[in-house]
């Protein structure tokens, strides 16, 4: 991602889209991480809502950006199916997690 945002232009769309990706790409790292060692089912179910959420967020400045035709890499379009690939990863285990619960 990182690398990623040094190919965008150097201009105020660029920096706010950078900005953008580098929060929300971010804070999926942080969060998973804080969800792997949540004490509690509860907290679990929480931090992966929000790296569901976040992880969405980066899907979608990643398609800004590639519909925008603001980077001409073929590691754009490796980074948009990951993020597909991770955001449906955390949808399911959201969705598996909430129903563990209910048993």
């Amino acid at each position: 991602i990182i690398k990623l945002c040094e190919l965008l232009p150097r201009n105020s769309i660029g920096f706010e889209f950078s900005k953008q990706l580098i929060r929300s790409a971010g804070s999926v790292g942080a969060n998973y991480r804080a969800s792997v060692r949540a004490k509690f089912k509860a907290d679990f179910i929480y931090k992966i809502q929000i790296v569901l959420e976040e992880a969405d967020e980066s899907h979608y400045w990643l398609e800004v950006i590639q519909e925008a035709g603001l980077v001409d890499s073929p590691a754009l379009n490796e980074l948009v199916r990951e993020a597909n690939e991770l955001t449906a990863i955390f949808a399911a285990t959201d969705k598996t997690a909430k129903s563990n619960t209910k048993k």
